[in-house]
């Protein structure tokens, strides 16, 4: 994906139990992101701070964010958080693979190094990392995509704590055509 390209359209089951669209948001302004697993602290870190900072986006504004993991692994973890947006699974990585999700083994021990805190945090919410595989290569991918379904930034995370500046999201999400 590169920015200036029309989003493809994503269609995943949600842990709402339902199946979400990315059509359902034409006309507006909306962040994907795409995380590694259910269990996964940094993710979960982050899910906890979108839901925290979502008021300040504007009632316009959508945020969807994928995981890599099946839709009851991810329902068991993630409704234990209060997310009002879609959290979708794509445990066949389609999108992953379409989007061009990078996986780093270098990136896996920078963040487990340098964000230990933050993995630690957490692990004491109960965010363990159960599922040893390769999913803890996956690096973080983040998207701002406008109200005509235009790419308008990617940022690649450098290591799995790496997330796209959440002050970058909001000032998009005030942003108009």
């Amino acid at each position: 994906m590169q920015i200036g390209q029309t989003i493809p359209n994503i269609q995943l089951s949600s842990i709402h139990n339902s199946s979400f669209n990315t059509d359902e948001l034409k006309g507006r302004r909306y962040l994907v992101t795409f995380f590694r697993f259910a269990t996964c602290p940094f993710c979960n870190m982050r899910i906890a701070q979108l839901i925290n900072k979502q008021p300040k986006m504007g009632e316009n504004f959508e945020i969807v964010a994928i995981f890599e993991s099946n839709i009851d692994h991810l329902k068991k973890h993630a409704s234990k958080h209060t997310s009002k947006f879609p959290i979708l699974a794509d445990p066949e990585r389609q999108y992953y693979k379409q989007f061009g999700v990078k996986k780093s083994f270098l990136g896996m021990l920078k963040g487990m190094i340098f964000r230990l805190p933050t993995a630690l945090s957490g692990i004491l919410k109960g965010y363990i990392p159960m599922e040893i595989s390769s999913r803890f290569l996956i690096m973080p991918l983040s998207l701002l995509i406008d109200e005509k379904g235009i790419i308008q930034a990617i940022y690649h995370g450098k290591d799995e704590g790496d997330h796209m500046p959440i002050e970058q999201v909001i000032e998009f999400s005030h942003q108009t055509l």
